[in-house]
């Protein structure tokens, strides 16, 4: 209708305004009503631009990164008093959008039917001596290839990596390949503990076959409790990597 509207306007000039509603069957009361309130639309259009203009300058200042959220946010520091809706328009109107930030991946799934070990660390996360206790974790690399998988375990009582493995899945055979380097660099104390959370990596059956086949003693936090595994968890990220030739003494 606001078509029609704005061609009677434009053509107003060279037609009587009641011939051209007559053609077009349009009522000449909301022609009227229409050409009343243009002016108002129009000063809300010059509104907008001038606040598009100041969202635009705030979203470069941010090297293009603020959402709405930030922009907003800047907009009542500098006293301006705008409704957070009408931001949101404006910016989805001028395709203007922020960074999102990157939801972090969970690599912990329980495995159905899994019986976990008992916890034996209790965030006693200190050892006496190395070839003690050993707690693992995976983490993920994002590559150009795709994403990688890092299963590491490293001693508490140095905090240095002893067995590693990265691969492109996160299946259990990455996590005994890291402890069958752990065995190979160093002897394992018989019941050595190796600690983990209850990922289903960790409650598989070739895992626990091989903790067995070991001699050593599987132990396990809560489900959802990072800090049961908190060595692992915050060192997996820049830990210290034993040397090729490591033997703890």
């Amino acid at each position: 209708m606001n078509d029609l509207h704005a061609f009677i306007e434009a053509e107003k000039t060279t037609h009587s305004v009641a011939l051209l509603c007559r053609l077009l069957k349009v009522a000449r009361s909301s022609f009227y009503a229409w050409m009343a309130g243009e002016q108002a639309r129009a000063a809300r259009r010059a509104a907008d631009d001038a606040l598009a203009h100041e969202i635009t300058v705030l979203h470069i200042a941010s090297r293009c990164t603020y959402g709405v959220p930030r922009i907003h946010a800047e907009l009542r520091r500098l006293h301006r008093r705008v409704n957070r809706k009408r931001v949101e328009r404006i910016m989805r109107e001028r395709d203007i959008t922020g960074v999102t930030r990157r939801k972090r991946r969970s690599l912990t799934c329980p495995a159905k039917k899994a019986v976990p070990a008992h916890d034996l660390i209790g965030r006693d996360f200190t050892a006496a001596a190395p070839r003690q206790k050993l707690v693992g974790d995976i983490t993920y690399i994002p590559t150009g290839e795709g994403w990688l998988y890092l299963a590491t375990w490293l001693y508490l009582a140095t905090r240095e990596i002893v067995g590693y493995s990265m691969s492109d899945h996160h299946r259990a055979s990455l996590v005994v390949d890291a402890l069958m380097m752990a065995t190979g660099r160093s002897d394992l104390q018989p019941g050595c503990v190796v600690h983990s959370d209850r990922g289903a990596e960790y409650t598989a059956d070739e895992l626990r076959r091989e903790v067995r086949r070991l001699g050593l003693r599987q132990s396990m936090g809560r489900t959802g409790s990072c800090y049961d595994n908190a060595a692992a968890e915050s060192g997996d990220r820049h830990p210290p990597l034993a040397r090729p030739d490591y033997r703890p003494r």
